[in-house]
């Protein structure tokens, strides 16, 4: 039977022998205020509750008086609603309709959600517009005509936020709230929060009256517990996760990261416009409608605060957006496992379990709860383990459904270092991707006022910002202030007087984070005191104790760095060290390497970027002692080989890594640049030639993964073998070669002698073939590729008359590099970056060039028969001579281009393609070019 909810209420005033009053103007609402009240001291007496049916329309009623009144008392509406429902049981003999339950609870439930919500903002006067009481008055009845039956009833129960009561119940609200001083935005929110919020007092208050409704609904009861215990395994999972986040201490300090954060800025991915703040930028994309299918990513430099960002927004989404949306906070280092045949839902199906205490079986599956919407915050997609570019795609194809699927509605966020995805070529097209950007002088400025005003900082020299501000301040402390982590280092160093002033004004844009880094850890080592008197042989002691911990440091790097970047294991710790001297644990714990959670024998490092300097002065250190080496002595050349698979055989060195190796090794005066690159070459030449995979004897990859598995439980290392880890070894000298060679290109008495050839040297018209062999062999690699690992490294590199047919270079940085001659056709180049690239009667016949840039490419007789060019950069390129017959030039951008002899077209391959968007401006030497199109003379007016 279908019933309005005036009817309903009128039922509920007779069953209690009530009669609606003639005048509820003047008294609506108080009775139920009062009645609510009386809770506190005793159960509801039928005296208490007939003013309330005598006197009101509905139990919203309440909502006419001041919201200070309804707001700032500890009130239980949900007590009220099951003493009313007892009372009517007690009363009647019977138990209370369906309809007449739901309103009942769905109004006490909303009553107590408006009291929970707007209790969070204390620092907003609700009541400014009391002067329109009167007339929200009448706005109530806009619910008495809504109609009730069995069906409706129950969906209003399982799912409130989506009903017509709650659309009604919302609309009268939004009109009580409504006033100059409260946005509409704001209003709106704050209904939707209530709305859906609501729905843990709808489980609290059916659980309460069970022995009165327990027959209406069959086997309810032990449903809404098990939904209770939901909600309450979620709140403690915010309380214990998400709100201590932001609070954790910084450091050994005694700030926590909310003290010190400042929000910074970003751009769209790729795109030149006015930064954003990222936190406007996350709450626009989470709150816009439009926006339901995209997943938020945001890329950044290392020390840029992703993590702290992360920490940061999962707290404020649970002040501002819990329930309509809940953080989940999830470090993707922690995940070892992504159920790739399944989808990511599995994963963060398991995830939840875990964060939110289920343990019913029935209910496991939140993600298809229509009462729980998530935002999955996956913090450093750089960290995982596994295969990226699936994981992504799992991304993208989770948010597509949430979108498509009532049940869900969920968003993600997702952090990683910006570059990790550069070499997928395929990256889903729902990605909304940001960038963070370094800080300007406005938000340093922020942030250094923020951090003069830490307790610890009042009576300590904290003039940083003048300093920056001044011109005795070195250009490189400038540069390297504008990032987050650094800012935060030389603040600490700047405050205790442990700033090396003199080694920063000498150094370079190479050396400046190495000199920051070296001067943090002395510091941190300089904290470590012995009890020690002043003899020459205790401070020996002293000097040996501080070696070994720098000893302790780099080793400890070694283990984490090894084993994917994130965790070290004590147990390879301790194997590295010949005699360990000290608790390690505890001795790491002073050096901000923590224990990881839920795992045994591991540590993890406050900050991937310190692991990874540590671990660069251990690389650093060995190729230092290798310089010296004498090729013709064995000893010393077996020796070096199994040291570079012990420290290089792991997995890919990043550009960070290198960056740091290679400023450590400029400070070396003494360093015998040309003999280690002598070395090296001869190391990269033996690999070249398999000598060290292809022997009977035990090879040295396959002591060093055995080590690795010892050690290291994770998918990276367990899916090793002994071919990977010699490929890694052998790419990762590449890339060190690649690099030595770029530094010695800065000085003349080097540049003659260091010279690499990735794919040996030439003789004569021949091509040579090795590197595409090396590039086959990589294809052994799960998750990496050869151009993943070593595409970033290859600007300006020797390739002239390389044979590379039909290989997969996209996304590549081949800028500068010699290319002549070389053998390219078919060659997968999409989006590589080719300017002022040395093509030369180069052959990229159908090469696959879409996006490519090839600005200041100098292309003199290059064959591009039938390659793909639509949308890549030709500007001010010299094609002089080039054949484009059949080639794809549309979108491409030609603008500056020397054209001079240039073929445009011919009988097997046919003309160039072009359209509108292809543009010719200011090309040079086109009305010299052969077999031009008709119509492109026509478009372009040519005579």
């Amino acid at each position: 039977m279908t019933r309005t909810l005036s009817e309903i209420w009128q039922q509920l005033q007779q069953a209690f022998s009530v009669q609606a009053s003639l005048n509820t103007t003047t008294d609506t609402g108080k009775a139920i205020l009062a009645a609510t009240q009386s809770i506190h001291e005793q159960n509801v007496s039928l005296e208490v509750i007939k003013p309330v049916l005598e006197n009101s329309s509905s139990l919203l009623d309440v909502l006419s008086l001041p919201l200070a009144e309804i707001v700032g008392k500890e009130l239980s509406y949900v007590s009220l609603g099951v003493n009313l429902l007892k009372l009517y049981a007690d009363i009647t003999q019977q138990c209370p309709a369906l309809e007449e339950c739901v309103l009942i609870v769905s109004q006490v439930a909303y009553l107590q959600s408006i009291r929970d919500i707007l209790a969070l903002y204390p620092f907003i006067n609700w009541d400014t517009n009391l002067d329109n009481l009167e007339e929200f008055k009448t706005k109530l009845h806009i619910i008495n005509d809504i109609e009730l039956d069995e069906e409706t009833a129950k969906n209003t129960i399982s799912c409130f936020h989506e009903s017509e009561l709650a659309a009604a119940f919302n609309q009268i609200l939004s009109a009580r709230l409504i006033a100059p001083n409260i946005t509409k935005f704001l209003v709106n929110l704050l209904t939707k929060r209530v709305a859906f919020n609501t729905h843990r007092y709808i489980i609290n208050t059916w659980i309460d009256a069970d022995d009165i409704i327990q027959d209406l609904i069959a086997n309810s009861c032990v449903e809404w517990q098990q939904e209770q215990q939901i909600i309450i395994g979620i709140e403690e999972y915010l309380k214990e996760h998400i709100a201590t986040q932001p609070l954790a201490k910084v450091f050994d300090q005694s700030y926590s990261w909310k003290d010190i954060y400042i929000p910074l800025t970003v751009e769209p991915f790729g795109q030149k416009v006015n930064p954003l703040d990222i936190e406007t930028w996350a709450k626009g994309v989470i709150l816009n409608q439009q926006k339901l299918e995209q997943v938020m990513l945001i890329e950044s430099q290392p020390g840029r605060g992703k993590s702290v960002f992360c920490q940061i927004f999962a707290d404020w989404v649970w002040q501002h957006l819990h329930p309509l949306w809940t953080p989940i906070l999830i470090r993707l280092k922690d995940i070892h496992t992504v159920y790739s045949a399944f989808s990511l839902e599995k994963t963060l199906q398991a995830e939840l379990k875990v964060s939110c205490h289920q343990t019913n079986e029935t209910n496991e599956n939140l993600l298809h709860n229509k009462n729980t919407r998530f935002i999955f915050i996956l913090d450093g997609f750089d960290d995982l383990h596994i295969d990226l570019e699936e994981f992504i795609q799992q991304v993208a194809a989770f948010q597509k459904k949430c979108k498509n699927q009532a049940e869900m509605g969920h968003r993600v966020l997702i952090t990683g270092r910006t570059n990790t995805l550069k070499y997928i070529t395929n990256l889903p097209h729902n990605l909304e991707r940001v960038e963070i950007l370094e800080m300007d002088r406005k938000i340093q400025e922020k942030w250094l006022k923020k951090w003069a005003l830490l307790p610890e900082n009042q009576v300590q020299k904290i003039d940083l910002d003048d300093f920056l501000s001044s011109k005795k301040c070195p250009s490189t402390i400038k540069k390297l202030a504008v990032e987050p982590l650094y800012l935060h280092l030389l603040a600490l160093m700047y405050r205790d007087e442990k700033l090396a002033f003199n080694k920063l004004e000498q150094a370079n844009k190479r050396t400046a984070k190495v000199v920051i880094w070296q001067e943090f850890v002395n510091w941190l080592i300089a904290k470590q005191k012995l009890t020690l008197d002043d003899s020459e042989v205790n401070n020996q002691e002293y000097q040996n104790y501080q070696s070994y911990l720098q000893n302790l440091l780099t080793e400890t790097a070694v283990a984490v760095v090894q084993s994917g970047g994130v965790f070290g294991s004590v147990s390879m710790i301790k194997s590295r060290l010949q005699e360990p001297q000290t608790d390690i644990p505890a001795t790491l714990n002073q050096f901000y390497f923590i224990p990881a959670q839920k795992q045994e024998d591991k540590i993890e490092c406050y900050h991937k970027t310190f692991s990874e300097f540590l671990f660069a002065e251990k690389l650093t250190k060995s190729l230092q002692y290798w310089s010296r080496f004498n090729l013709d002595d064995q000893e010393q050349i077996q020796e070096m080989n199994w040291q570079i698979y012990d420290l290089l055989g792991f997995g890919k060195i990043n550009s960070e890594i290198v960056e740091y190796v290679i400023g450590l090794l400029t400070q070396v005066s003494d360093l015998y640049w040309i003999n280690l690159f002598k070395v090296l070459e001869n190391f990269y030449n033996n690999w070249c030639q398999g000598k060290f995979i292809d022997t009977p004897e035990a090879t040295l990859a396959q002591t060093k993964l055995r080590e690795l598995q010892q050690y290291s439980e994770n998918d990276r290392i367990e899916n090793l073998g002994q071919r990977q880890i010699d490929i890694y070894a052998g790419l990762n000298v590449m890339i060190l070669l690649l690099e030595i060679q770029r530094y010695a290109q800065e000085h003349d008495v080097l540049k003659e002698y260091i010279i690499f050839y990735p794919s040996g040297e030439t003789q004569g018209d021949n091509l040579t073939s090795d590197l595409q062999r090396l590039i086959n062999y990589c294809n052994c690699l799960r998750g990496d590729s050869f151009k993943s690992i070593v595409g970033q490294f290859f600007s300006a590199t020797h390739l002239r008359a390389t044979y590379l047919f039909q290989t997969d270079l996209s996304c590549t940085d081949l800028s500068q590099a010699d290319l002549s001659r070389a053998e390219l056709s078919r060659s997968y180049l999409l989006q590589t970056n080719l300017s002022h690239a040395y093509l030369i009667g180069a052959k990229l016949i159908q090469a696959d060039l879409r996006g490519a840039n090839l600005s200041g490419a100098n292309l003199i007789r290059t064959d591009l028969r039938g390659a793909d060019l639509s949308n890549a950069n030709l500007q001010d390129a010299d094609l002089s001579r080039v054949d484009l017959s059949g080639a794809n030039l549309r979108g491409a951008n030609l603008s500056g281009a020397y054209l001079i002899g240039a073929n445009f077209g011919d009988e097997l391959f046919g003309y160039i393609r072009w359209d509108k968007n292809t543009n010719w401006e200011d090309v040079d030497g086109l009305e010299a070019a052969k077999n031009l199109p008709p119509t492109l003379k026509q478009h372009l007016k040519m005579g």
